[in-house]
């Protein structure tokens, strides 16, 4: 789950070259399961949204709103993917192709209100931190920086 878009995902969208943005496979909500892949994000380099939270008690109304909020971040321009761990305490990181795209989704009307849902009643801590990421690597390449 992508702890509200990280399951309420607590900055400017600028055009990227139109071989980029064709060259990136189409990221729908049925495509995202945020606890079992590692999202397949494009060569650096793009930014990534660290999302840490520790959850209150009150759950009420949380994984409907994290759902909708998956849906509505893949919807995003600028969206790239997300990966999620944890349960009452639990951390996610959503990508994006801009620091626009970031901001933009922040700004976003549901989103708003999740955020304010997420501080008043879901989560008795929480911290958002964005990194530029300039290189990646893993098993899908050969380990290769």
């Amino acid at each position: 789950m992508i702890v509200a878009l990280n399951r309420v995902l607590n900055n400017l969208y600028t055009d990227l070259s139109t071989d980029f943005v064709d060259n990136q496979a189409a990221t729908t909500p049925s495509e995202i399961d945020t606890m079992s892949h590692i999202a397949d994000t494009p060569s650096p380099p793009y930014y990534a949204v660290i999302f840490t939270s520790l959850r209150s008690t009150e759950a009420d109304g949380y994984d409907s709103t994290a759902q909708r909020m998956l849906e509505l971040a893949a919807a995003q321009p600028g969206f790239l993917g997300v990966e999620s761990a944890g349960e009452d305490g639990g951390i996610t990181v959503s990508y994006w192709q801009s620091l626009a795209a970031i901001k933009s989704w922040k700004q976003q009307d549901e989103h708003l209100q999740a955020q304010r849902a997420g501080k008043e009643t879901w989560y008795s801590d929480y911290k958002t931190r964005i990194a530029l990421v300039e290189r990646d690597y893993g098993l899908a390449n050969g380990g290769q920086t």
